[in-house]
């Protein structure tokens, strides 16, 4: 990778997740648009390149965090992300995508590639309703073989992909397959044995082994087809059970010739399945010429989920300002108030949508305004906690912190309960402005704490779940493998939780102490809520996912197409959020069907405040939203 730096003026502005911040400029040419996605490593973004100033050209960067401090670990994490760079860098097929820079700053590495502009498969088998038809299935696993047969005649030495699973595969809009993430693909050599690295239920017995062979991307590949097919995620199911779960077991509809090809993919040992991906292509196009179904075929997406050309319905007024929402907003006193980047806080009249005032402070505000003891209470970028007379933005006081306050408050007991960055939990008087005590946790809190009779509880960045009494002092404190961001919601008996470790919890709110956890597939900031016996939790990969409160068994999900950043307003039989994907959704609550979709021009980040059968929503396109319930 080449030694070119990072413009230093990108470096202060990251977002309160530590994301590049929307508007930053890597190496003085790439602007970043928005996060597509975040991933245990780092974050993938929409940027602009700047080198070409008469025409739009968008670009994919892909981020490298390195957190670690073991230097074999921190060392293998860079090869592999260099790896990944060199050998796109020498590919050229119309089914990989194009790298056109690499560069590195401190502890960040950046890819930046073609963008892809579709879907993956596991977004398109959890949208699908019914099964896919056979002959989609043979388009996209022929052109996966194409592509897969590119790399094992490549020179000077065959690729190995090792990681072929659903998520891997995009379907661009013009219906092609096109193969992401080479993070952990390598050059084959004959007799050449590594560490086990794949995906369980998708990588073959003898990846296991430390071996990747050609035969090593034909078994992923019939993995990945049997559940295109059945729908039945063998991340889920008994390892290399396939033989006795043919595919007609599950989808009667698909033919004998075809589930031949997959079960021979899909044996146990290597030396049963087909010698070469060319090989198995042929069995493809001969099972579809035999049943008719390859005449159907082709390379237009028939099978796409049918999407939203326009949106159907129209908000009841929009407010523009000068600079992103990131944040939520409040409803009270007639007035809708939101902060936004461009440092002020806005009063909107909730009917009309007219403003009725604005409040200047030093700083971004994305923490969510709190309405107490007739006072407005929020906090600002600038560390600054303010309170203003709802009514007329008179300020009454503010109090100040050491570090930027992106936590929302909580009021009880006449006292405020918000954190800071600087490390510490601030409990400050509300009628006064001073301080009533703090507790220090010395990791960032931008997790919003919750109150519960005499407790408080909130996350910090250092990976902690804190239970204190109103005297500050510990009552209990759970360790998550990384990161909480998210704001717990507390219950008498249990307390729920999301971290960047990609687990949801559930602990007990008495102790402590674990009583279930639900794997994400992604990392979590969303922060996740209880309504009527199911918690609702959003992740990184962009699903919404309903879970029974005693046991954390899956209800029902419903996947966006981008990340799930804030959180969820119940109200009536719906519920509603809003993704990275820019759009605002409405939810069946009970079955997680799509009542409406209306989409913004920006990524939405925040959680809407639902009111007098009004939705309020703010979106990074500068506007705050109003639709009817």
């Amino acid at each position: 990778m080449n030694n070119n730096s990072v413009d230093p003026s990108f470096l202060p502005n990251r977002d309160h997740n530590d994301h590049l911040g929307v508007g930053s400029i890597l190496v003085q040419r790439y602007q970043i648009l928005d996060i597509v996605g975040v991933g245990g490593m780092g974050s993938v973004y929409r940027a602009k390149d700047l080198h070409f100033s008469k025409i739009e050209r968008l670009v994919a960067i892909k981020e490298l965090v390195i957190q670690t401090g073991d230097t074999e670990i921190r060392n293998t994490i860079i090869q592999n992300f260099e790896r990944e760079a060199n050998i796109l860098a020498l590919l050229e097929h119309p089914s990989i995508p194009k790298i056109y820079d690499a560069f590195s700053e401190s502890d960040r590495s950046f890819l930046v590639m073609e963008l892809v502009s579709g879907h993956d498969l596991e977004s398109l088998i959890e949208r699908e309703n019914g099964f896919f038809a056979e002959e989609q299935i043979l388009d996209w696993a022929i052109q996966l073989c194409d592509v897969l047969n590119y790399l094992h005649h490549h020179q000077p030495a065959p690729i190995i992909f090792r990681d072929m699973k659903p998520s891997n595969v995009m379907v661009n809009d013009k219906g092609r397959i096109i193969l992401v993430d080479f993070g952990i693909a390598k050059p084959f050599q004959t007799g050449q044995k590594g560490t086990m690295i794949g995906t369980e239920g998708y990588s073959s017995p003898e990846q296991y082994r430390g071996e990747a062979t050609p035969q090593t991307d034909i078994y992923s590949l019939g993995a990945t087809l049997h559940h295109l097919i059945t729908k039945k995620d063998p991340r889920n199911e008994p390892p290399f059970s396939f033989t006795e779960r043919p595919v007609r077991k599950y989808n009667p509809a698909i033919t004998n010739e075809l589930e031949k090809v997959i079960q021979n993919a899909v044996s146990y040992e290597a030396a049963k399945r087909f010698a070469t991906v060319d090989g198995m292509r042929s069995a493809l196009i001969s099972a579809g010429k035999k049943t008719g179904l390859l005449n159907r075929s082709s390379s237009s997406f028939s099978n796409q989920p049918t999407q939203f050309s326009a949106n159907t319905f129209k908000p009841l007024w929009t407010y523009k300002c000068v600079d992103e929402i990131r944040g939520s907003a409040v409803v009270g006193n007639g007035n809708v108030y939101f902060g936004c980047y461009d440092k002020h806080l806005y009063a909107v009249d909730a009917t009309t949508g007219s403003l009725n005032w604005k409040f200047a402070t030093k700083g971004g505000i994305v923490s969510k305004p709190l309405l107490a003891e007739r006072q407005l209470l929020f906090g600002s970028e600038d560390g600054f906690v303010y309170s203003l007379e709802p009514a007329t933005s008179k300020q009454l006081w503010t109090y100040q912190t050491s570090g930027a306050v992106r936590s929302s408050g909580y009021a009880a007991d006449g006292h405020l309960f918000i954190g800071s960055d600087d490390g510490f939990l601030h409990v400050i008087n509300i009628a006064s402005g001073k301080q009533a005590w703090v507790h220090e946790v010395t990791d960032p809190i931008r997790s919003s704490p919750a109150v519960l009779g005499n407790r408080v509880y909130f996350g910090s960045e250092a990976g902690d779940m804190l239970c204190l009494n109103f005297r500050g002092q510990v009552a209990w404190k759970f360790r998550a493998k990384r990161a909480i961001t998210s704001s717990p919601w507390v219950e008498p008996n249990l307390t729920f939780f999301t971290s960047i470790d990609s687990y949801l919890y559930a602990v007990d709110s008495t102790s402590g102490w674990l009583i279930w956890r639900y794997r994400l597939d992604r990392p979590s900031i969303s922060s996740p809520i209880v309504v009527d016996n199911m918690v609702l939790v959003g992740s990184s990969s962009g699903f919404l996912i309903s879970l029974d409160v005693r046991n954390g068994r899956e209800i029902w999900k419903y996947r966006t197409e981008g990340q799930i950043s804030g959180s969820f307003a119940a109200y009536h039989e719906s519920i509603y959020f809003g993704s990275v994907d820019g759009a605002v959704y409405n939810l069946d609550i009970r079955t997680g069907k799509l009542n409406w979709r209306f989409t913004t021009r920006g990524p939405i980040t925040g959680t809407p405040a639902v009111h007098d059968g009004v939705v309020f929503i703010g979106s990074t396109d500068h506007t705050m939203y109003a639709f009817t319930a």
